[in-house]
């Protein structure tokens, strides 16, 4: 455990060992509206602090932030990390009900957003226009921080019940962001192209504070647009960045005749959730990416399992657990498992949670002798490389047996002209559960339920087969790009009923 004075806190630009201090001329950060060096950003971040500080807001506070990406999300989070508070980043497409529940859940003391109009939950607020950008004084001096100080309180996204605060403390950050660094190769020239929303750890930890304690670059994009996501590469050349499947799957529908220079790319970042094998293929064989595919949870601090940029990567896994932390299969039994056998995958290691807020009892499911139980149904390969089988609340489980939507969903992507999949459980009165399946196809596909239906008969044993197949438009997602299935088990009992 990591207590004050133990580290230097490398992603914190008035630290003296920062990089960023080293380079403090060079273009830091950017978005559509402004460019700032590091020099120009540290002092944006002393100014907002000085701002912050006159609210009252101090050491322990909470600091929610509803605003889309831009550069003001990021100085308003160092800024509250320069007075030793932290910061809840909420999703400002939220309604009153949903932002004001994180708000108060999280006992925020203040809140940033865009406006007027904008959810407060009844909070003192500063308008996003209204930040102070020039100091008017003397700011306050960098706070003593340490790491268990807590940083970041990072809201799950809710697929059953409230969101659960999930507690990250700066040594959670210092790991996390310093394992990627190093795992990714970042230097002072890597440039990050940063298009998963702020609110989500992927994006702090792995296209924000990674590149930034290296002393490299990060531009915001706003809004994701696969129509104008290739001018943003080929104008900005950045050298990588991380995204979801949904987000490579509308990049590989887009029409044939879109062509693009992504030269500058050295790699991009797959997480968050399973990709298929497919897909993964036709993104490299149409573009050239090196796809490298990750695997993690927020109360893991994001990653913990990768493939190497450089070395064996393993199509179809999401790579060896990340240096420093340990990864293991269990038993129904609390056991671990051999290579090969399927089971629960449970994490140890220093980017594990605190804990969720004010949830003891949830913490204490969660966190059991130190291992993170995931929730998340895997197996390890002889060489420690991870494969996902599927989620342990997603099983579907007819007639007694056990079944994974994800194998179903790796046959029907493995159709020509598939785009995405989605399995889901259906009650029924005798099976107690059956597979349904919904797809959506590339634009340019002639594909039909009844050929998919004859596939998945020639592929997977009888009680795998759905019992029906979709065909739509689009699968939906949740905030943070996975397939929203609790909205299609949703929209199946509308169906049903």
């Amino acid at each position: 455990m990591w207590g004050a004075g133990d580290m230097e806190l490398c992603y914190l630009p008035w630290n003296r060992t920062s990089p960023l201090r080293r380079r403090w001329e060079h273009v830091g950060l950017r978005d559509d509206r402004v460019e700032l060096n590091h020099r120009q950003f540290n002092a944006r971040v002393e100014a907002f602090a000085e701002q912050l500080d006159e609210h009252g807001f101090g050491r322990g506070d909470i600091l929610a932030v509803l605003l889309p990406n831009r550069v003001e999300l990021l100085i308003a989070m160092f800024a509250a990390w320069r007075l030793a508070g932290a910061i809840t980043p909420v999703n400002p497409a939220f309604t009153e009900d949903e932002a004001g529940y994180q708000i108060d859940d999280a006992g925020a003391a203040l809140v940033v957003n865009l406006g007027p109009d904008a959810p407060t939950g009844g909070k003192p607020v500063i308008h996003v226009d209204d930040m102070r950008t020039v100091s008017r004084g003397e700011p306050p001096p960098p706070a003593d921080l340490g790491g268990d100080d807590l940083a970041l309180l990072i809201y799950t996204s809710g697929s059953t019940g409230r969101p659960k605060g999930v507690l990250l403390d700066h040594r959670h950050a210092e790991a996390m962001s310093e394992t990627m660094a190093q795992h990714l190769g970042l230097t002072g020239d890597d440039h990050c192209l940063l298009v998963l929303p702020l609110f989500h750890v992927n994006a702090i930890m792995v296209s924000v504070l990674a590149p930034l304690r290296r002393g490299g670059r990060v531009s915001i994009v706003g809004r994701f647009s696969a129509s104008r996501f290739f001018e943003q590469v080929e104008r900005l050349r950045p050298t990588y960045f991380s995204a979801v499947p949904a987000i490579y799957a509308m990049l590989a529908a887009l029409l044939e005749n879109v062509h693009a220079d992504v030269s500058s790319l050295r790699f991009v970042v797959c997480g968050a959730a399973p990709i298929s094998r497919e897909l993964l293929t036709r993104m490299h064989e149409r573009y050239g990416f090196e796809v490298v595919e990750g695997y993690g949870l927020t109360e893991a601090t994001c990653a913990s399992a990768c493939n190497p940029v450089k070395g064996i990567r393993k199509l179809g896994t999401v790579g060896p657990a990340l240096p420093g932390q340990e990864i293991r299969i269990m038993g129904p039994d609390g056991s671990f498992l051999p290579p090969g056998e399927d089971g629960e995958v449970v994490i140890s290691g220093p980017t594990v949670m605190r804990g969720y807020l004010n949830r003891p009892e949830e913490t204490a499911a969660t966190i059991v002798d130190g291992w993170l139980r995931t929730g998340d149904v895997g197996c390890l390969d002889e060489d420690g490389y991870l494969t996902i089988v599927d989620r342990v609340k997603d099983m579907i489980i007819r007639g007694g047996e056990n079944i994974y939507p994800k194998e179903i969903e790796a046959v029907l992507t493995a159709v020509d002209g598939v785009l995405e999949a989605a399995v889901i459980g259906r009650a029924h009165e005798i099976y107690g559960e059956v597979p349904v399946a919904y797809v959506s196809v590339y634009p340019d596909s002639d594909i039909t339920e009844e050929r998919l239906l004859s596939h998945c008969r020639n592929q997977l044993t009888k009680v795998k087969v759905p019992e029906h197949i979709h065909l739509v438009d689009a699968l939906p997602k949740n905030p943070v790009g996975k397939v929203d299935k609790p909205a299609l088990r949703q929209t199946l009992d509308t169906r049903s009923a």
